[in-house]
């Protein structure tokens, strides 16, 4: 049984904690009544989005291939997004990535890996992209909340991109699903303190949202830019339903011993068979 839990911030304290199904975030606050340190909890976008439908063309893809070994691929393709992600930052940030020494931690082994073939052709796509579109990169993986409707998501990436502010999302499968545009309309929604990243009001109330596939290969360049429209309403109905299916809002919790042992067992007291009584012939 595993969780994962990772300080997002740690001036702040914000954690994200992962577990079979669920994401949360959570962020500390004193108790006015204790005076007692505690933690709030928030339910990922990512988690909220994915009750929304991601249409027929996802189901049928389940129907053919059965669940177990859709699920497979789902994690696979889970841990490629993260590497490339991480590689992606280290491009941002000017470090570069080595094809043949850079590591990148995959969640599944918790091991860290070089690059795949597969994914480094993703992070050459995104090396390209950058290269010709020249972006100017104004935040990195920012977890930010929304107190009033309770939830929380991490932003991959925005951008001042040819005069306009983008939140966008970096992605590696060759599909947009619905439930992707949800997961960014709520992006957009979080309570950002965008004036410290040196974004002015006008051009935050025009900001863009968009979606960057790389490694896309149903085009030359291997990389697709997606303007996406603002669908926050409909991500509200995904956070009823999510409401509606999760009553307790945090983190389950179980009490399990570290080491399940018979007590019965362990002291060694074993019945031993009886024998068979002999029968006296006549």
């Amino acid at each position: 049984m595993k969780k994962e839990i990772i300080t997002i911030d740690e001036k702040s304290k914000i954690l994200r904690i992962t577990t079979l199904g669920e994401r949360w975030y959570a962020k500390p606050f004193i108790n006015q009544e204790t005076g007692l340190p505690e933690y709030k909890f928030y339910p990922s976008s990512t988690w909220i989005s994915d009750y929304y439908p991601k249409g027929i063309g996802f189901y049928k893809n389940l129907a053919n291939k059965g669940w177990d070994l859709a699920e497979e691929e789902m994690q696979a393709a889970g841990d490629k997004g993260s590497k490339v992600h991480y590689a992606c930052q280290d491009i941002d940030s000017g470090k570069g990535v080595n094809i043949q020494t850079s590591k990148y931690l995959n969640h599944s082994t918790e091991k860290e890996e070089e690059l795949t073939p597969e994914e480094i052709e993703c992070i050459l796509a995104f090396q390209s992209w950058t290269d010709v579109f020249k972006p100017e990169l104004l935040a990195s993986e920012l977890t930010a909340f929304n107190d009033n409707y309770g939830y929380a998501g991490t932003i991959d990436k925005i951008y001042r991109l040819e005069g306009r502010i983008y939140i966008v999302d970096l992605k590696t499968g060759q599909n947009i699903w619905p439930s992707t545009e949800l997961q960014i309309s709520s992006y957009s929604n979080l309570e950002i303190d965008y004036k410290a990243l040196g974004i002015k009001d006008e051009e935050w109330q025009a900001r863009k949202l968009a979606i960057l596939q790389i490694g896309y290969y149903r085009n030359e360049r291997k990389y697709k830019f997606t303007e996406m429209e603002d669908k926050f309403g409909l991500f509200l109905h995904a956070k009823a339903i999510w409401n509606n299916e999760n009553l307790e809002a945090k983190p389950k919790e179980a009490k399990f011993p570290l080491v399940i042992k018979s007590q019965f067992r362990a002291n060694g007291i074993v019945e031993e068979p009886k024998p068979k009584k002999k029968i006296k012939k006549a």
